[in-house]
């Protein structure tokens, strides 16, 4: 395989040139410091320029690049400029030594840190990291490479990070912290910070070389709770434990698109969803068309690539298979083909990100007009979606998809100041599950509750809801 993507110093140019351009600006940081480039970190790295100098130097080869894209998660960038496949790269990890383990953990653990634990850690640090410093930090990774600076920190010396860890309630992410220092043999009592710098990447330590694959599966067996591994279609490529969770950033976990047919509730998802730091984009009395349009728009937003989660609301006339939108005498828009226009083959951003539907659906009567017109994919325009009519039960393919699809009658409409019973359920439940870090389904399993207690009460006023997932993580919208 190394002789097969073995490229000249040209090539390497144009794919370093390539990388750069796919690449955000918080994901540039992250890179430079897995590059073992910590003073560009927080001032925004060139990472053409940098790369252009270490392969001048010979230390960029295809591989490396390889490594690195790997280790950001940007499986795409694999597949469509490095053209390896993601379980290629996962047969020959153990070979893979450009990145230290060292600074892999320290980039994880960034990734997983929320800005309240940011701040704790802060307030932990105050008599360490002058106030200058310290107010311009922004991650947790700009943490380490100023506790790297004081020679606080170092691939042999992570006692004071777990410490810090443990004391500020992240008693997973310590644990993590303590099997890296027993797999690397670098374990000292919790009392005793090492002041040692960092090796550079030509004197590379064994406490920085990557793990043997002996030791890495040693240490997936051991991870009791929140630790991540390479596997398929995940966004972090790390070791974990049979079940994690999703990575949501507190201060902007996704983008939430609303689609309002029926002027009812989307102010209140907007509310919530804000509450909840998404980015809401709101729209209301759109057509079939308008409806698709807006949808398209979605999926091909740059601003996907940076999202870590997708939420889709839909409040619309629709039949058992269809969503009518305004004109509802029209052929409407497919329930499957809403979900197949956030796949991974057709949003590929999305790949291994949790994408959430929720749908308020009003059932009309089939009317014979509907029936004759049927479903034609060539006069929805959906960009090459499948043909097949799939019914409600199907929507839910591929991996990381949360589906609720609720129904009731049309006439619930008529009622003056109407509103869903699912979707304030839905806005209630999600507010408190904040509060008590409650995941996704369980969430769901409390709306069930409240749904079959008003259709007890309410007989004639019935809901009906579909909940399907292919979630691979438990998700917490905090």
């Amino acid at each position: 395989m190394y002789d097969i993507i073995s490229m000249g110093d040209g090539q390497l140019l144009q794919t370093i040139n390539r990388l750069a351009e796919e690449l955000s600006s918080s994901e540039c940081r992250r890179l430079a410091y897995l590059c073992e480039s910590p003073g560009s970190v927080s001032s925004g790295p060139d990472v053409r320029e940098m790369l252009r100098a270490r392969l001048s130097q010979g230390e960029v080869n295809h591989l490396y690049l390889v490594e690195l894209m790997f280790r950001l998660g940007r499986f795409d960038l694999l597949r469509k400029v490095l053209l390896v496949d993601k379980q290629d790269v996962e047969r020959i990890l153990g070979h893979l030594k450009g990145v230290s383990e060292y600074r892999y953990l320290m980039d994880d653990l960034s990734e997983d840190m929320g800005s309240e634990d940011l701040q704790a850690v802060l307030f932990l640090l105050s008599h360490t990291l002058p106030r200058d410093r310290r107010d311009k930090i922004t991650n947790f990774l700009d943490v380490v490479v100023e506790l790297e600076k004081l020679d606080k920190v170092s691939s042999d010396s992570v006692d004071m990070i777990e410490q810090c860890l443990r004391n500020v309630g992240r008693v997973d992410l310590a644990k993590k912290v303590n099997l890296y220092q027993s797999s690397v043999g670098t374990s000292h009592p919790p009392s005793v910070v090492q002041h040692q710098r960092v090796e550079p990447r030509t004197e590379r330590t064994a406490a920085t070389a990557t793990f043997s694959l002996k030791q890495r599966h040693s240490f997936h067996q051991s991870v009791p709770h929140k630790v991540y591994v390479a596997e398929p279609e995940t966004r972090r490529p790390y070791c974990q434990s049979p079940v994690e969770d999703y990575r949501l950033r507190t201060d902007g976990p996704g983008v939430c698109v609303i689609i309002d047919c029926v002027g009812s509730d989307g102010g209140m998802l907007k509310e919530t969803f804000t509450q909840l730091h998404f980015k809401v984009i709101l729209h209301k009395w759109l057509s079939v068309e308008e409806m698709l349009s807006v949808l398209r728009g979605v999926s091909k937003q740059r601003e996907i690539q940076e999202a870590d989660a997708l939420v889709v609301c839909i409040i619309s006339r629709g039949t058992a298979t269809d969503l009518l939108g305004t004109d509802s005498d029209s052929v409407g828009v497919r329930l499957d083909s809403v979900r197949n226009l956030f796949t991974s083959d057709t949003c590929p951003r999305l790949t291994g990100k949790p994408k959430l539907f929720f749908i308020q659906s009003y059932r009309v009567p089939k009317t014979e007009r509907r029936s004759r017109a049927a479903h034609r994919d060539e006069d929805l325009e959906t960009d090459g979606l499948s043909s097949l009519t799939l019914g409600v039960e199907t929507v839910p393919a591929g991996a990381d998809v949360f589906w609720g699809n609720c129904w009731t009658e049309e006439r619930q409409l008529e009622e003056t100041a109407h509103h869903s019973v699912y979707l304030q359920a839905l806005s209630q439940s999600l507010v408190t599950a904040q509060r008590r870090r409650t995941h996704l389904v369980d969430v769901h399993t409390e709306i069930n509750g409240m749904i079959f207690d008003h259709n007890r009460k309410s007989p004639g006023a019935i809901y009906h809801i579909n909940l399907r997932h292919t979630l691979r993580k438990n998700l917490y919208l905090q």
